[in-house]
């Protein structure tokens, strides 16, 4: 008796589906923020192209209108990055502004108020205030000294 181990690509998709279904049910905090990216997109696309039927291949509507999909998402992808690359030098150029003032901080429950010394760090910027390095987030009030 010969077995094949080998499974079809729809069989493969719809035992996936389940499986993932399954264990969503059983954590559904596991796949929370989960979502497709470049890589997905592009593998979905590859197993289609090759799984495909050779007595109806992909028709060039549907291949152009991945493509422009797999485009779409590449330049939201790349849009992301940047944005992320501008938020970074906002927040350095606020913590930059407060040199000199006089700040209120909320660290936990406490209140510190002193002076920023110096920033530091490029990406996630830290001003120190009284020997101590805290975030900008933590900022609560700014005067003038």
């Amino acid at each position: 008796m010969d077995i094949s181990t080998a499974i079809s690509a729809e069989d493969l998709l719809s035992l996936t589906s389940r499986v993932d279904s399954y264990n969503k049910t059983l954590n559904p905090a596991r796949e929370t923020g989960r979502s497709l990216g470049k890589d997905d997109f592009l593998k979905i696309l590859l197993t289609q192209l090759t799984h495909q039927d050779p007595t109806k291949p992909l028709e060039d509507r549907e291949f152009v209108a991945q493509m422009a999909q797999f485009s779409t998402l590449e330049q939201m992808s790349n849009m992301n990055g940047e944005m992320a690359k501008v938020l970074a030098v906002l927040a350095r150029s606020q913590a930059v502004t407060l040199l000199g003032k006089t700040v209120e901080i909320m660290n936990g429950s406490e209140a510190v108020t002193g002076t920023v010394e110096e920033v530091a760090g490029a990406e996630f910027p830290q001003i120190r205030v009284d020997g101590r390095y805290y975030d900008v987030a933590q900022v609560v009030s700014v005067k003038e000294r």
